[in-house]
C-alpha cells in the first residue's frame, strides 16, 4: 500500500477543511447527510459509501449510501439491521478498519442481493460520549484495504459532520418548535375571539353560529352541527347546521343520548372521531355518506361537568384529529357549552320575569283600574236612580264619573306602553328619538316631562351605545309612570371626557334604595347588564319621599350619532 507525501496529506486535510466548513452551513438534514457521504467517498476513494443517523435509542432514523444502483437497492429485502459489524460500530467509540468483511468474527454477513464487498473502514460519528451515528466505507478502489490515513481523514470528517449534524438539529428543533408556538398563538387567537364573541351573547343562535363560523374557517372543515339536550335530558336535537348539503344532515335530526356517534360522544361525554364513515356502525345517517362526507369529529358542549350537547364536524376530504386539534376543541367544547347553559338560563330568567309581570299587571289592574271601573258603574247606577228627583247631585257625580274615566285611560294607557315599549327609529337621530319617548310619556302618564339638552355637537356614539341609552330612558321612565307618582320627570343630557351622560330625575315619592330589585323588579338588573355590554356606567339615588334620580354614561367611539 503506497503511502502518501506530506504534500499530499496536507492538500486532502486543506480540501477536506473547506469542504467541512461548508457542510456547517447547511442546515437541511438529508442535504447535509448526502454531502458528506459523497465527500467521505470521494476523500478515501471508496466504491460503496453510507452514513447512518441514530436517535437516542439507536434505532435508524436517516440512511444514506452512495455506489449502489437503484436496481441493487431494489432487490434487497431490506436495508442492513446494524447488526454484525455496523452494531459493533454502534456500541463503540471505536474505528473498525478491516481488509476483509468475510473473514472478520464479527461480521453477520450480507442480505440477499447485496453487492460484494471486502475491506471496510468505520468510523462512528459522536459527540460526548453520545453517538449520532457512522459512517461506514467499503471497497477501497486500487488497493485492497483502507490505509491508516484514511483512517484519519475519516476521524476527521466525521469530527466535522457531528459538528454539522447537531446544528443541523438544533436548527430543526428550533423550527419544529418555533412551528408549535406559532400553532399555538393561531389556536389561543381563535379561542380568545371566540369567548369574546360569546361572551357578549345572550342568544344561543347567535352563540352557535358565531362558534362554527369559526371552527370551520380555522379546521377547513364543510359542514358542523350542533345538538343540544332536550330539556328532559334523554334526546339530542338538532339545533343549528351551518355547511353543506342541508338535506343530508336534515336526514335524521334527533338522536337518543347513547345511539350513534353523536348519541355516543354525549352520553360518554367524550370526543370521538370516525376517520371512514361508511364502514362506521354508529353512523346512523347514510344520507350524509351519500353526499360525499367521508370522516367526522364529534366534540361534547360541556357545562360544569354537564353535556349540554355535541358539536358534530363532518369533511368530505379524509383527514385526520390530531391530539392538539381534539384538545382546541375541547377547550372549545367547554367554552360554548358554558355560554349556551348560560343562556339558557337567562331565558328561563326572562320567561320567569314575564310570567312574575304578567301577575304583577294583572293584580294592579285588578287592585287599580278594574276597581275603578267597577266604582263608575255604581256610581253611574246611582245616577240614574236620582237624575229625576236630584239634577244637582245627578250632574257632580255625572261629572265625578267623568274624571274617573279619564283617570282610567291614563292608567290603561300606562300599562300599554309598558308592555309595547317605543322602538327607536333609526331615520332620527338619538335626541329626535328620546325626545319623542319624552313626549307619549307625558301623553300616557299626565306626568311633565321636560327634556335638558346640554349638546351642541353629534354624539359620537354607534348604534349599539345609542340603543343602550335610548332603553335606558325607556325603562327609566316606565318606572317613573307606574311607581313614582310624580309631578314632573327631567332627561338631561351632556357630554364630557369622551363619554355621554344621561341623567333622569322625577321629584315622586322615591323608595328605599336597599330594596330597589324589589321595588323595580327586573328593571334595574337589565339596565345594569345593558350598559356593562356597552362599557360604561350607572348609578341609582333615591329615597322615601325625595323622589328618583338615575345617572347612566356610555363611552363615544367617534362615530356620527344616530
Amino acid at each position: 500500500m503506497a503511502k502518501k507525501t506530506k504534500k499530499e496529506l496536507e492538500d486532502q486535510i486543506g480540501s477536506l477543511y473547506q469542504a467541512s466548513k461548508d457542510l456547517v452551513g447547511d442546515f437541511s438534514l438529508e442535504t447535509l447527510l448526502s454531502r458528506i457521504v459523497r465527500l467521505a467517498q470521494a476523500q478515501v476513494q471508496a466504491e460503496y459509501a453510507a452514513l447512518a443517523i441514530r436517535d437516542e435509542n439507536g434505532l435508524v432514523t436517516n440512511f444514506i449510501h452512495s455506489g449502489m444502483s437503484e436496481e441493487e437497492l431494489h432487490l434487497m429485502p431490506h436495508p442492513p439491521l446494524g447488526k454484525g459489524l455496523l452494531g459493533e460500530l454502534q456500541q463503540k467509540h471505536e474505528v473498525i478498519r478491516i481488509p476483509d468483511i468475510a473473514a472478520d468474527p464479527r461480521s453477520a454477513g450480507f442480505p440477499p442481493y447485496h453487492p460484494a464487498m471486502t475491506s471496510m473502514l468505520g468510523v462512528p460519528i459522536s459527540t460526548g460520549e453520545r453517538i449520532l451515528g457512522q459512517i461506514y466505507l467499503t471497497n477501497k478502489l486500487g488497493e485492497k484495504e483502507f490505509s491508516r490515513d484514511d483512517e484519519h481523514l475519516m476521524k476527521t470528517l466525521a469530527a466535522y459532520a457531528a459538528v454539522a449534524i447537531t446544528n443541523t438539529q438544533l436548527y430543526e428543533n428550533i423550527l419544529e418548535r418555533d412551528k408549535t408556538l406559532n400553532q399555538q398563538n393561531q389556536d389561543l387567537s381563535l379561542i380568545n375571539d371566540l369567548a369574546q364573541g360569546i361572551a357578549s351573547s345572550w342568544d344561543t343562535k347567535e352563540i352557535m353560529s358565531l362558534t362554527l363560523k369559526k371552527v370551520l374557517a380555522y379546521l377547513q372543515i364543510e359542514t358542523g352541527e350542533i345538538f343540544l339536550k332536550d330539556r328532559g335530558g334523554k334526546d339530542l336535537r338538532l339545533a343549528f347546521l351551518r355547511g353543506d348539503d342541508f338535506e343530508a344532515f336534515y336526514s335524521r335530526t334527533l338522536y337518543r343520548i347513547g345511539d350513534g356517534v353523536v348519541g355516543k360522544a354525549a352520553g360518554l361525554n367524550k370526543a370521538l372521531v370516525v376517520n371512514n364513515l361508511e364502514s362506521d356502525p354508529r353512523v346512523l345517517r347514510p344520507a350524509i355518506i351519500k353526499a360525499g362526507f367521508v370522516c367526522q369529529a364529534v366534540i361534547p358542549l360541556q357545562s360544569t361537568r354537564e353535556t349540554v350537547g355535541v358539536m358534530v364536524l363532518s369533511s368530505k376530504k379524509e383527514r385526520g384529529f390530531s391530539a392538539r386539534e381534539l384538545d382546541l376543541l375541547a377547550t372549545i367544547g367547554m367554552w360554548v357549552g358554558t355560554a349556551i347553559q348560560n343562556a339558557l338560563l337567562q331565558q328561563q330568567i326572562r320567561h320567569i320575569a314575564v310570567l312574575e309581570e304578567r301577575e304583577r299587571i294583572g293584580m294592579d289592574l285588578h287592585d287599580g283600574v278594574i276597581q275603578s271601573l267597577y266604582s263608575l258603574g255604581l256610581t253611574l247606577d246611582y245616577v240614574k236612580e236620582i237624575i229625576q228627583e236630584n239634577p244637582e247631585e245627578s250632574l257632580e257625580k255625572l261629572t265625578q264619573a267623568t274624571d274617573g274615566i279619564n283617570s282610567t285611560i291614563v292608567d290603561i294607557r300606562t300599562y300599554i306602553s309598558d308592555l309595547r315599549p317605543r322602538q327607536m327609529q333609526e331615520n332620527l337621530s338619538f335626541k329626535e328619538n328620546l325626545k319623542t319617548l319624552l313626549d307619549e310619556f307625558t301623553v300616557n302618564s299626565k306626568i311633565e316631562g321636560v327634556l335638558e339638552d346640554r349638546t351642541d355637537s353629534p354624539l359620537g356614539l354607534d348604534y349599539h351605545n345609542t340603543l343602550t341609552l335610548f332603553k335606558i330612558a325607556q325603562e327609566s321612565l316606565s318606572n317613573t309612570a307606574r311607581h313614582s307618582k310624580a309631578k314632573k320627570a327631567v332627561v338631561n343630557l351632556w357630554s364630557e371626557d369622551g363619554r355621554v351622560f344621561l341623567e333622569l330625575r322625577d321629584n315622586g315619592q322615591g323608595f328605599n334604595i336597599d330594596k330597589a330589585q324589589v321595588t323595580l323588579g327586573h328593571g334595574l338588573a337589565n339596565m345594569q347588564r345593558r350598559i356593562r355590554k356597552a362599557g360604561g356606567g350607572i348609578e341609582l339615588d333615591s329615597s322615601p319621599g325625595k323622589g328618583t334620580r338615575v345617572l347612566a354614561w356610555v363611552p363615544k367611539n367617534n362615530d356620527d350619532d344616530l
